[in-house]
């Protein structure tokens, strides 16, 4: 069976001002979709076809004969987690288990906020910045591409998209205005307590 394109968890326009309706229409129907599309056309008649995807990232991830089925599959997964990271009217402080390991593993929530920018701002072209548990310890990590932390002995509780189709209509170049207003008025802390709790 195919792995489906899911569809957005709110509205192409829930999250304006922050997220346009013409970015999301363009990076969810356009970006996620195609990489859905080639994904499913290189698992096809592989031992793949039909494997959860999650399974098969890990399975394909740092195998060079492989590197289609792990880049599609790998930017497939990210998306669509990415989608459930953010919500309409999130952002700002967490609350719950989250919110208090936050403090425990940072310090404060602005030490993690300032992490999280940083991440974000320095990861040098495409990729993702990531909340993570690592050994039982929250941190922030970045990866480039398609690369995820579930290729490792990391679970992912957040993701932010840096890829410029992520936010150049909305906010052309500026990285740094799209990164603050994901942490401000975007990201769903609901989504990492359950990611968190599932952990």
């Amino acid at each position: 069976m195919a792995y489906e394109l899911p569809t957005l968890p709110y509205a192409y326009d829930a999250l304006e001002p922050y997220v346009s309706k013409s970015t999301l229409e363009f990076h969810h129907d356009k970006h996620h979709a195609a990489y859905v599309t080639k994904y499913n056309a290189a698992i096809e008649g592989t031992e793949f076809a039909g494997k959860p995807i999650a399974e098969v990232i890990k399975a394909t991830a740092g195998d060079d004969s492989k590197t289609g089925i792990f880049n599609n599959g790998a930017q497939a997964w990210n998306h669509t987690f990415y989608w459930s990271s953010m919500k309409p009217q999130g952002g700002g402080m967490p609350t719950g288990e989250i919110a208090k390991k936050i403090e425990a593993d940072f310090g404060s929530y602005d030490k993690f906020v300032e992490a999280f920018k940083n991440a974000g701002a320095t990861q040098f072209g495409s990729g993702w910045a990531w909340l993570v548990l690592e050994d039982g310890t929250l941190k922030v990590t970045k990866t480039l591409n398609a690369d995820n932390p579930l290729t490792g002995n990391q679970t992912p509780l957040l993701t932010m998209d840096v890829w410029e189709h992520a936010y150049y209509l909305d906010y052309q170049n500026k990285r740094p205005d799209y990164i603050s207003a994901f942490l401000s008025n975007l990201v769903n802390w609901d989504f990492a307590n359950e990611n968190l709790a599932a952990a």
